[in-house]
């Protein structure tokens, strides 16, 4: 039989939810390898139907499910919809897991006050899935400091941290820049609750030392691991390469990582990307031709934004929604003439592409993030915050782009990239600038 591609997947969804069929759809989805916009999008409605059908009530299973999907997609409004009937029907008191579900949707929807608020009047005290939900919420948002008090919190009232606790405090270690709590962290682990590390938690450390630039010790952790280093942990390596242009590292851990994911397209677009930071074009066309010959296409950078109930889309290079091109294109070339005003010069470096540095300019510009907030400035309210969610990682001109634009025009941005949340106010962003 075949292989059942996304598109298959999604009909088979859609068919028994329109059927009726909302458990034998539930199962079809978590048994999804992928998701995407649609399936999502028909799950939440399949569940909104069922939720107002007169004397049918969902489960507790089911409501998790369904605030998995909002997590996924970043749609608060609908998360706060569940959260009301949760209450409004007592689906809580039913099962331990929805203060975790909870938590969950609302870190990864952008409000982590509203998650702590959960966890704080929510919560089982004794249940760790609460617990490391806030923590890992948390990670996600680069709060590590406030990582590490939820920790101490758990310590206090004496229940015991387990392999996930210590992964999501690592993790925001991680995102928060803590080189020496991290590695405090990773030896309490080991030392005073005998936890194993995992592959994860080495991963951790892995990346806390190379976004540091300590590639040599990053190496040295991976050297000492138990175990054969997994791809996710040589991308960290070349990610660190790239950002601290340590060419001869980025090439042994961009083979490597090809070796062991050879259909993992961002492995050769970091690879590619090193040797074009370094002006190697002809290593840049070696890598890009292996990609042609294997078949592997690389994934374009993709925005969304949500406005008056609809999500809309934008891909690098153009506007998705064709109605809307002309009008982000001006509003971008707008934001464009005040930033500099203000001293903004593209960073040319992010253009990985040999070409002229007009063209260079002119690809940083239609960034699909850039359009995305272009768009939220003239389809929101002034004062209200912009939430946009990007499918890979923010780049440099990006993050300085969103800094001073939520200066210049006096706007909270509010950006979930494929890695974390970056809260841009006032020309600063939550980050720091480590990420």
């Amino acid at each position: 039989m075949p292989t059942r591609d996304l598109i298959s997947w999604n009909s088979l969804l859609s068919g028994y939810l329109k059927a009726g069929e909302i458990e034998i759809a539930r199962e079809v989805f978590e048994k999804m390898p992928q998701r995407d916009l649609v399936s999502c999008n028909a799950m939440i409605d399949g569940y909104g139907k069922e939720m107002l059908s007169l004397g049918v009530r969902p489960d507790a299973p089911a409501v998790v499910s369904v605030l998995s999907a909002i997590a996924d997609l970043g749609f608060l409004e609908e998360g706060k919809w569940v959260h009301n009937y949760i209450f409004t029907n007592k689906v809580h008191q039913s099962c331990s897991f929805i203060g975790s579900a909870l938590i969950n949707m609302y870190a990864k929807c952008g409000r982590i006050e509203n998650a702590y608020h959960v966890f704080r009047s929510l919560c089982h005290r004794q249940n760790i899935g609460d617990w490391n939900s806030m923590i890992s919420g948390l990670a996600l948002h680069g709060l590590g400091r406030e990582a590490i008090e939820i920790f101490q919190d758990m310590e206090r009232v004496e229940l015991e941290p387990d392999d996930i606790t210590f992964l999501g405090l690592l993790s925001a270690c991680n995102h928060g820049g803590l080189m020496d709590e991290g590695q405090f962290y990773f030896e309490t682990m080991q030392v005073k609750y005998k936890i194993v590390p995992k592959i994860q938690h080495y991963g951790c450390i892995v990346d806390l030392f190379g976004r540091a630039g300590r590639l040599e010790e990053a190496l040295g952790v991976i050297d000492e691991m138990p175990f054969e280093p997994d791809v996710l942990i040589w991308k960290a390596i070349l990610s660190a390469s790239m950002k601290h242009n340590n060419v001869v590292m980025g090439h042994t851990a961009g083979l490597r990582a090809i070796e062991l994911a050879p259909q993992d397209s961002s492995c050769y677009v970091l690879l590619s990307n090193i040797y074009a930071k370094a002006g190697r074009w002809d290593d840049v066309s070696k890598v890009r031709s292996l990609m042609r010959k294997r078949r592997v296409r690389k994934i374009p950078g993709c925005s969304s934004i949500l406005a008056d109930g609809k999500v809309h889309e934008f891909l690098v290079g153009k506007a998705m929604d064709v109605g809307y091109n002309q009008s982000v294109l001006s509003m971008l070339e707008e934001i464009v003439c005040k930033l500099k005003s203000e001293g903004y010069e593209p960073d040319l470096n992010q253009v990985f592409i040999d070409i002229e540095g007009g063209e260079k300019e002119s690809q940083l510009t239609l960034h699909s993030e850039k359009m995305a907030l272009a768009f939220g400035l003239l389809n929101s309210h002034q004062g209200s915050p912009i939430h946009i969610v990007k499918n890979l990682r923010i780049c440099c001109d990006c993050h300085r782009f969103m800094q001073l634009v939520s200066k210049i025009y006096n706007r909270r941005v509010i950006v979930r990239d494929q890695n974390r949340f970056h809260h841009f106010d006032k020309g600063f962003c939550s980050c720091r600038n480590h990420w």
